[in-house]
């Protein structure tokens, strides 16, 4: 009797035990899961790196500059720029279809002259990618040799990866425009500001990704889902 059951109880314990090559598997993807999430948080810590918490002082001027639209202030701070001298015209990219200049020159008026003599509107571009080529053809049609990018710090790294992919031989100077929130509190303070980090880290790699696999001047197509700014 002791003897039956003791067969019977290693046949169970056999019968219940992984076999060794599905051990092995599980093993192995557990380790590439642990890689990943380890090199996710290492390339998130490098792009946090890249994005700047204090505004910065130009130390040179430029042809041109560009303001991708989205941020409160960030038409405002570029309009300044112009009107300071940094640059000979301004591109405001991503303009919704049924704004005009004279609403644009409304909102600054003491630049309203400058507006309308120097401002020159975008309303094709709906994303990042869109941004890029229209900023392309802007500077290609002025002949501009450098230019001052305006957008919010969060937005900058993926801006200037997209533009430098656009405009190899254009000098591009960035103006980060910080955000009062991410000046004040560090970002893993603030919930809302981590989730922003971490949801324009995930755009910046996918924008990486896409701009190794597609050609740089991007149809129209890929410009509408190439992903917002």
């Amino acid at each position: 009797m002791a003897v039956v059951e003791s067969r019977t109880t290693g046949i169970t314990a056999s019968a219940g035990a992984a076999p060794r090559p599905w051990r092995r598997l599980a093993r192995a993807a557990a380790l590439v899961g642990l890689m990943t999430l380890a090199a996710f948080a290492g390339g998130f810590v490098w792009f946090v790196g890249r994005v700047p918490t204090a505004e910065v002082v130009l130390d040179r001027d430029a042809d041109g500059i560009v303001v991708l639209t989205g941020g409160a202030s960030r038409i405002a701070d570029a309009i300044e720029l112009l009107a300071s001298g940094r640059g000979k015209r301004l591109l405001i990219s991503g303009v919704h279809p049924a704004t005009t200049s004279s609403e644009i020159a409304h909102l600054v008026p003491d630049y309203q002259r400058l507006v309308t003599c120097c401002v020159d509107l975008d309303h094709s571009a709906i994303n990042t990618v869109g941004n890029a080529v229209e900023t392309k053809r802007w500077v290609k049609d002025r002949g501009f040799r450098s230019l001052i990018v305006v957008t919010s710090s969060y937005h900058m790294p993926r801006t200037m990866a997209e533009l430098a992919r656009q405009l190899p031989d254009v000098a591009l100077i960035p103006f980060p425009v910080v955000t009062d929130k991410l000046r004040a509190v560090p970002w893993w303070s603030s919930a809302p500001t981590a989730r922003l980090l971490v949801s324009e880290y995930l755009k910046y790699i996918v924008a990486q990704v896409r701009m190794r696999v597609a050609p740089a001047s991007a149809p129209a197509s890929l410009a509408r889902d190439g992903g917002s700014a």
